[in-house]
C-alpha cells in the first residue's frame, strides 16, 4: 500500500511540475497503415497504367517499414532497393533524386554517407510542413521508379481530403 501511495503521489508531483513550468508533449500528425496503402495503390496505378512492375515502400518518420507491395513479375532485389530508398528519403529528409543527381555531377563522396542511395524513387511524406514518412520504389529504372513514387505522393491531398 506504501508503494502504491509513493507512487501516486510520485505522479502527481510529476504532473504538478510539468504544468508549472508549461511543458507539454508535443502533437504530431502520424502516418496510419491506411493512408499508406492509399498512397501505394496510387503510385501502382501509375505502374500498372505504364506497364510498369514495381515495388512499393511506405515507412514512417522513423524510417520504419509500414507498408510493402510487391507487384507480379517484379525482381526480388527491388524488395530491398524500394525499402532503402524511402528510408534514405526520410532520413536525410530528401528525395534520393537529389543524391543521384549529385553523383552525376561528380560529387562521388555522397556515396559514402551511410544509408543514402543515390537512385531516383524516394520521396519524403509531408503534411503541413512536417514529414511524417517517406514513400520508395523500384522496378523500373530510376526515373520510372520516380514517376510511380510522385504519384503516390500526388494523391496525399485527396487521400486525407485537402484537395
Amino acid at each position: 500500500m506504501t508503494k502504491a501511495i509513493t507512487a501516486l503521489a510520485g505522479a502527481a508531483l510529476m504532473l504538478y511540475l510539468s504544468n508549472a513550468h508549461g511543458i507539454e508533449l508535443a502533437n504530431r500528425k502520424a502516418l496510419t497503415l491506411d493512408v499508406a496503402k492509399q498512397i501505394a495503390q496510387a503510385a501502382e496505378a501509375e505502374a500498372a497504367k505504364n506497364q510498369w512492375t514495381m515495388v512499393i515502400a511506405i515507412v514512417d518518420e522513423g524510417a520504419n517499414l509500414i507498408y510493402l507491395e510487391r507487384m507480379d513479375e517484379t525482381q526480388i532485389g527491388s524488395v530491398d532497393v524500394a525499402q532503402r530508398k524511402a528510408q534514405s528519403a526520410i532520413n536525410f529528409k530528401r528525395p534520393t533524386k537529389a543524391f543521384e543527381d549529385a553523383v552525376a555531377d561528380g560529387r562521388t563522396a555522397i556515396v559514402t554517407l551511410p544509408g543514402a542511395l543515390p537512385i531516383e524513387g524516394g520521396l519524403p511524406i509531408i503534411v503541413d510542413g512536417r514529414m511524417i514518412g517517406a514513400i520508395g520504389v523500384s522496378g523500373g529504372t530510376s526515373s520510372q521508379d520516380g514517376v510511380a513514387a510522385k504519384a503516390g505522393l500526388d494523391a496525399l491531398p485527396k487521400i486525407l481530403g485537402k484537395e
